[in-house]
């Protein structure tokens, strides 16, 4: 039987692969998509046309020219043409981000952390408990068992940049700075370990265009990078849409406002997703997840795509993945409808049921 420490370092080991996959969706502009036929999956184009063929029992998002497959238990990578290029051996993977990916051998309690190029070959040896990706030439690594745990920062050598010395970190590095959790409190770092942005806040993000959301007292507000606010903490949540707009929640609604903090969206909707520069953001209203409807708006507000969907994903690429009667749809930014499946991608599966749980 697990004891507790060992469930709690499972859990949070899995929060942190889908954290990565979270990322890493939000950040490739994709144009092959998981599909999932006869329990098996595999990728179609933006026009729906399958392009690897469903033999994998999970698949994940191309990055840098490869996406993760899994094979009975083990993980492997392939190119774009469905080809294999590094044989499943992996216990578990993240995604190539600076030409390297971590990968786990071993169990998620006994196992270790190391990294890979694009052959299979071990840049880095395993022997972390857990790591992120590299972003910006470093990769935060993790040291000891959850409980007790420390977060540093190491270089593509392997070699140790930022002693391990904070408790958590959320995505690693983006603008320079990346948001590090101390002694209950989150601040910024920059690549020496120093902090910029000293520990104050109850909750952080990464740095998007000079913008990141921050909690503090059970407000969220929006700071620059050298720590001013530029949108004072009051919302239950807020986070940048682009650099002039801004999406907030306000007693359990959603809504749109701008720099001078006026609404060009009144509070409306249970939930909100995307960002503008993918032209329209996903919007549920009617209630939680199971009752409420998906449906897409541009940035004024107006529908183009009604709430329709039982659960719906925000746009990747050009293409959306939608549910709704329990089948599973990829659908354009007009609405129609490019794939459709009575079975959803392992990878959305993670999506729907976070939701669903989160709610």
């Amino acid at each position: 039987m697990k004891t507790n420490n060992t469930i709690i370092v499972i859990l949070l080991s899995y929060l942190a692969v889908f954290t990565s996959l979270r990322g890493i969706c939000q950040t490739v502009e994709r144009q092959l998509f998981p599909i999932k036929q006869n329990g098996k999956e595999g990728f179609i184009d933006v026009h729906g046309n399958i392009v690897i063929r469903p033999k994998f029992d999970e698949v994940g998002v191309f990055s840098e020219g490869l996406a993760s497959v899994k094979i009975g238990e083990k993980y492997g990578f392939i190119d774009e043409t469905g080809k294999t290029v590094i044989s499943p051996q992996f216990n578990s993977v993240s995604y190539f981000s600076e030409g390297l990916c971590n990968v786990r051998i071993g169990d998620w309690t006994d196992g270790k952390v190391g990294f890979i190029d694009k052959t299979g070959k071990f840049i880095i040896n395993p022997q972390f408990d857990n790591a992120g990706c590299f972003k910006e030439g470093v990769a935060y690594i993790q040291i000891g068992n959850w409980s007790d745990s420390k977060i540093g920062f190491i270089d593509k050598t392997g070699k140790i940049v930022i002693n391990p010395q904070f408790d958590f970190c959320f995505l690693g590095f983006s603008e320079g700075l990346s948001g590090v959790k101390i002694d209950g409190k989150w601040g910024y770092i920059d690549k020496t370990g120093k902090f910029i942005i000293n520990p104050i806040f109850d909750l952080a993000s990464s740095f998007n265009e000079g913008l990141s959301s921050v909690e503090i007292g059970g407000k969220w507000g929006i700071i620059n990078t050298i720590g001013e606010y530029v949108i004072n903490p009051q919302y239950d949540y807020v986070y940048s849409l682009s650099t002039d707009f801004m999406c907030v929640k306000i007693v359990e609604k959603w809504g749109i406002i701008d720099m001078k903090e006026e609404f060009v969206v009144n509070p409306q909707f249970d939930k909100v997703s995307g960002i503008f520069k993918e032209d329209l953001l996903c919007v549920r209203i009617g209630g939680k997840p199971g009752s409420g409807k998906y449906g897409y708006i541009d940035r004024n507000g107006t529908y183009i795509i009604n709430p329709q969907f039982d659960f719906a994903e925000r746009f990747y690429g050009d293409l959306a993945a939608v549910k709704t009667n329990d089948h599973f749809y990829y659908i354009d930014k007009k609405g129609n409808v490019v794939w459709t499946s009575n079975e959803m991608p392992y990878l959305y599966e993670l999506f729907y049921n976070d939701e669903k749980d989160s709610e």
